[in-house]
């Protein structure tokens, strides 16, 4: 058997940041994950937005690690020369029923600590953003765009110079708990590998891997909901400079304008329940997405968007419920020696994985 200190499970950049970090704080530690390249699911098919933290309670996990999350990704993209760009955003009402909505997330924004949030008038966000159709606006300027998969190589990159081992194309079909540890079953070894810790950040499989923990009571096991989110490409040249958001969604933060860090832009995601992974694209949703963005930008030409990629988001809550903050479950809770579980790690997970990555840790220490 292989003795090593920490197994993290899931590769997505939340599980590339977590064993970094474990691999940093001097712990063998081997990252697992089932599909043959880091990131291809949640990580790879989202916004790749970097989020301020507006949005989200002041006591909540979400509001701490995208703050500080913020802080230490644009900390690290300068020292590793990841491409990124602090373009801002604009948050923006179409109605004048919207703007009691903007000024619920300036005075959030006011409690979290981010005073740098600017309320704008009709007048100053066109000045910004000639092309919008708004009644008011507010202008977020530390959010920003980042090459994820840059990020995420990044990440792996000094994983491994900790000496950190990362093992794709691997399925954990079994986790037996053993004296001081964890035994590891693997479809691809006949040897389990056995592991002082386990972290379990399999994003969109996190609960399914927790019900094969051998040990881990299932009223422990949060229910997860998947929501689909797609995404269209803007054929024509990119009226903004900035990102563009209305208010926010059930399900979601609406669909919104993202710029790539060549300047072409990108719309949605929209938010669609379903009860299974898949990553089909449909033009037709594009009939939803004409409205919608028109209410803010109206010159948008027919047929000018083109089915791009889909993402799933695991969310905690459903639709019609109040959106779910992050969870990360360790002893304490389920009484399980040695297990880290992270469940409903969606948006702002990106912003927030060098944040989440400290708080595991953390818990490793305590324990």
């Amino acid at each position: 058997m292989i003795d090593i200190d920490c197994a993290v499970i899931g590769a997505g950049v939340v599980g590339l940041a977590i064993a970094r970090a474990c691999a940093k704080s001097g712990r063998s530690t081997v990252l697992i994950e089932q599909h043959a390249n880091f990131g291809s699911e949640t990580s790879s098919r989202n916004s790749s937005v970097i989020h301020s933290g507006i949005y989200y309670p002041p006591d909540s996990l979400k509001s701490r690690t995208c703050i500080k999350g913020r802080v230490l990704l644009y900390e690290f993209c300068k020292q590793y020369a990841v491409p990124y760009r602090q373009c801002g955003k604009l948050i923006v009402a179409t109605h004048a029923n919207e703007e009691s909505r903007l000024e619920q997330l300036f005075n959030n924004a006011l409690r979290v600590g981010l005073t740098d949030i600017q309320p704008l008038d009709k007048s100053q966000a066109q000045q910004r953003e000639p092309e919008l159709s708004v009644t008011a606006a507010l202008w977020v300027p530390s959010t920003g765009i980042v090459d994820s998969h840059a990020f995420m190589t990044a990440l792996l990159g000094d994983f491994e110079q900790h000496t950190g081992i990362y093992a794709p194309r691997t399925q954990v079909s079994q986790i037996r708990q053993i004296k001081q540890g964890f035994e590891i079953h693997l479809t691809n070894e006949t040897t389990p590998l056995r592991a002082r810790h386990v972290i379990n950040s399999a994003g969109l499989h996190a609960t399914q891997l927790a019900s094969r923990i051998e040990g881990l009571d299932a009223t422990h096991i949060p229910q997860m909901h998947l929501a689909k989110g797609h995404y269209f490409e803007y054929s024509g040249k990119a009226p903004f400079k900035h990102l563009i958001y209305p208010v926010p969604v059930d399900g979601g933060l609406g669909v919104h304008v993202t710029l790539d860090l060549a300047g072409r832009m990108k719309l949605g995601p929209d938010v669609e329940w379903v009860t299974e992974i898949n990553y089909e694209t449909s033009a037709e949703r594009a009939t939803s997405f004409y409205p919608s963005i028109r209410r803010y930008w109206p010159k948008l030409p027919d047929n000018s968007l083109q089915p791009a990629y889909t993402g799933m988001r695991p969310k905690l809550s459903g639709t019609g419920e109040a959106t779910a903050d992050f969870y990360i479950q360790d002893a304490n809770t389920h009484q399980v020696p040695g297990l880290i579980c992270l469940y409903g790690i969606e948006s702002p997970g990106l912003t927030a994985s060098l944040a989440l990555a400290e708080e595991a840790v953390s818990l490793l220490d305590r324990s």
